[in-house]
């Protein structure tokens, strides 16, 4: 009995033993452990933000998609070997077949610049002004037809070497979001977005290039003629003085223009009618033409974030190259400013077309500043590459505390 009860005890005592040293082992692998969960932890987080890199440098390096699109794309390429993939495009015309003589003229006629325009045929004369203006230099043309009349140029000798697109009564900026994407034009230099119904005789696009160029102003525009009609902002009258301008001193009216002034339209403008991008600048500002918004009203008044830089050096108007406003309405129907008899345009078209548009048009404008607004006030991380300084910063809180009372 005592022999059993002796043996029952050893074999507890052994077991303790044991589980003891499964104890200690266990507390000496502690230290172990946590090391290795440290090396772990180590290895994710710069795994992670190697990955974050990567994707912050891709999305720098293809800027074309979105932060939306960038999955579905991605998903949809990986058919595909990375060696085809073709990211770019252009508007050169390409032959159905190609010969020896075709192959030397095509070398000579290459286009790095491009003018693309709204037009009706009432305009045609003046179109075609501006156009020969342009062809010597090497221009690629693209018209864009909001009459629905592409026909009626087809006599011009130029007109089979022009891009022709049609779409019945839409803007400029319309055509310009759907047409002109950043990918399509990343073979031009410079991209001019002109209205139709501007003069050119004292205008010559090689040496307004040479000044911009020169100059490193990556969105510009013509200066206008003090005679033009439609004139809106006094920074885009020309100066006889002057070569180019970046501002305008002007204490006049509600908008006073002085050494003060920080950004548009005293400083940092171009007006929306005759606008010259860089690539670059284009890329940009292809980003801000809201897709619904086809008038345009208020976007120049932000082109300035789009310059590269600061607004300032970047934005200028050239005086030595001037063109003339001529204020001709013809989108949407004839504009009853032209017509003796007002009653009788509305009766015809029912509805006065041009009061109409403008309506649209301010309508678009106050949208166009909310969306701003809201975007500025949602996206954390953007900082203004322009804040206001000190002194304009206590002008604008005084008038909102004015306008509040």
């Amino acid at each position: 009995m005592r022999g059993s009860t002796s043996w029952r005890w050893l074999i507890k005592k052994r077991h303790f033993l044991f589980d003891g040293g499964l104890c200690g082992a266990k507390m000496n692998q502690l230290p172990f452990m946590g090391v290795v969960c440290t090396v772990m932890l180590f290895v994710i987080y710069r795994t992670t933000n190697y990955q974050y890199q990567q994707t912050e440098m891709e999305s720098k390096l293809q800027p074309f998609y979105t932060l939306k699109e960038t999955p579905v794309a991605t998903t949809r390429l990986n058919s595909l070997p990375r060696g085809i993939i073709e990211e770019r495009s252009d508007l050169e015309l390409k032959p159905l077949w190609t010969t020896s003589s075709h192959k030397s003229q095509r070398s000579v006629r290459e286009s790095n610049n491009l003018l693309a325009m709204p037009v009706g045929i009432k305009q045609k004369k003046n179109v075609c002004t501006i156009v020969e203006k342009f062809l010597p230099e090497k221009f690629t043309i693209v018209l864009f037809h909001y009459d629905g009349n592409m026909d009626g140029w087809s006599d011009l000798e130029w007109s089979r070497e022009a891009v022709h697109i049609v779409a019945h009564n839409q803007t400029k900026w319309w055509f310009a979001k759907r047409f002109l994407h950043p990918a399509v034009l990343s073979i031009y230099d410079y991209i001019f977005l002109w209205d139709e119904d501007l003069g050119v005789k004292h205008f010559h696009p090689g040496r307004y290039l040479q000044i911009v160029k020169s100059e490193g102003l990556e969105i510009s525009q013509p200066a206008l003629d003090p005679n033009s009609t439609g004139i809106h902002h006094r920074i885009t009258i020309r100066n006889r003085m002057k070569i180019f301008h970046k501002r305008v001193y002007d204490l006049r009216g509600s908008t006073k223009c002085s050494d003060d002034s920080e950004g548009p339209p005293c400083t940092g403008f171009v007006e929306g009618m005759a606008p010259v991008f860089s690539r670059s600048a284009w890329h940009c500002a292809w980003h801000l033409i809201q897709n619904d918004l086809v008038h345009g009203w208020g976007m120049d008044m932000k082109l300035g974030y789009c310059a590269q830089g600061d607004r300032t050096q970047k934005v200028g108007v050239v005086d030595s190259e001037y063109i003339v406003h001529q204020s001709i309405q013809t989108l949407g129907g004839q504009s009853t400013k032209k017509v003796k008899n007002r009653e009788e345009i509305v009766k015809r078209h029912s509805v006065d077309v041009r009061s109409e548009i403008r309506r649209q048009s301010t309508v678009e404008l106050q949208k166009f500043k909310e969306r701003w607004e809201l975007a500025v006030k949602e996206d954390k991380r953007w900082v203004d590459p322009f804040p206001p300084s000190p002194m304009r910063k206590l002008r604008l809180n005084r008038k909102r505390g004015y306008s509040k009372a």
